[in-house]
């Protein structure tokens, strides 16, 4: 299976910009809304518990959520919002770092090959976002491996995510390409919607690939005019 942006038909669909960052603002928010959740309950455990061995698991209850908060909107900051707005370029290394935080997990591994060098910042917001659907076609865990090709503009990333039951999620395709079903866009498949919208913004072209079925899905990002 080999199929691309430019493989889907139909209208594609244009956002109001109020509609685009309500949408995006609620995927960040359902993003942090489980961990900032822990906290509380955490806290509470705290305020009512006497017990020193359910203390130290709110403690630790706590700590790993608020970690987890900390890593997702440090994600969001760069792959949804306008980090670093009075420069036009960003860190591929700070992109390897806030990757990290938010993939890696007990079922998830996280492989960075792709080259430290500054980058136009639409490139490195689709990266991310790239990686994050990326997470997307190993629902029961695996590793991702990010690599690269070339330097400044003239870049391109194949992302590779080999795991048990390795798929592409249903329309991802066309909501990278500007497509949904019954031409509706909502919270719950914005942010692939949203990739495809800074893919063009960056010139870039973007395919998703199964090599071996059910074992290894090859997201590729291209300059447009490869």
């Amino acid at each position: 299976m080999s199929t691309s942006e430019d493989a889907s038909t139909g209208a594609v669909i244009t956002l109001d910009g109020l509609d685009l960052a309500a949408l995006v603002a609620s995927r960040v928010c359902h993003d942090v809304i489980s961990p900032v959740g822990a906290i509380v309950n955490g806290l509470e455990i705290l305020e009512d518990e006497k017990d020193e061995g359910m203390r130290g698991f709110a403690f630790d209850l706590i700590k790993k959520s608020a970690e987890q908060a900390s890593a997702r909107l440090q994600f969001c900051r760069i792959a949804f919002g306008a980090a670093g707005s009075a420069a036009a370029q960003l860190d591929l290394g700070d992109a390897e770092q806030v990757a990290r935080g938010f993939v890696v997990d007990q079922k998830t591994s996280l492989v960075w090959e792709a080259k430290r060098q500054l980058l136009p910042k639409n490139i490195v917001k689709l990266l991310l976002n790239l990686v994050l659907v990326a997470t997307t076609t190993i629902p029961r865990g695996g590793e991702i491996k990010v690599t690269s090709e070339g330097e400044g503009e003239a870049t391109s990333f194949a992302i590779v995510t080999t795991g048990v039951s390795a798929r592409v999620p249903a329309n991802v395709l066309d909501l990278l390409a500007g497509r949904a079903p019954e031409d509706r866009v909502d919270a719950h498949v914005i942010q692939p919607f949203y990739a495809g919208l800074v893919a063009r913004a960056a010139n870039m072209t973007v395919t998703i690939e199964a090599e071996i079925e059910g074992e290894k899905i090859v997201t590729r990002a291209r300059p447009a005019a490869a």
